[in-house]
């Protein structure tokens, strides 16, 4: 009877969903320097959240208020940058696939941070 349940178990924990991966959270210099271009630049690397004529835009980049309206410095007419953390997911070239959530932060927070290069 035992080898039963044993077997009965095995099976249940096998036909489980995989755990799903938690979202990273990355804060950094969030940039749009020019139409439909978007990178976030935070203490590991440089993130591509969209290029200009891709189609590969990602979940959730509706959560990305207009960054012009807070703390922010235009660099190229109404471009340009914003601090902001982000909870998303990334692939590993580079990119990120889906956000959850965003916040944007006060450029000094960025610029105190020593971990970051500052952008331009």
């Amino acid at each position: 009877m035992n080898r039963v349940y044993g077997a009965i178990a095995a099976f249940a924990f096998l036909a489980l969903p995989a755990v799903a991966h938690a979202a990273d959270n990355r804060c950094g210099w969030i940039q749009n320097p020019t139409p439909g271009n978007w990178w976030l630049d935070d203490a590991e690397d440089t993130w591509t959240i969209r290029t200009q004529g891709s189609d590969d835009e990602p979940e959730g980049m509706d959560l990305i208020p207009d960054i012009s309206e807070r703390d922010y410095v235009r660099t190229n007419g109404s471009y340009g940058y914003a601090c902001a953390c982000m909870k998303v997911d990334t692939d590993g070239d580079g990119r990120i696939t889906k956000i959850y959530s965003f916040k944007q932060l006060k450029l000094a927070q960025c610029r105190n941070d020593k971990a970051l290069k500052f952008p331009g």
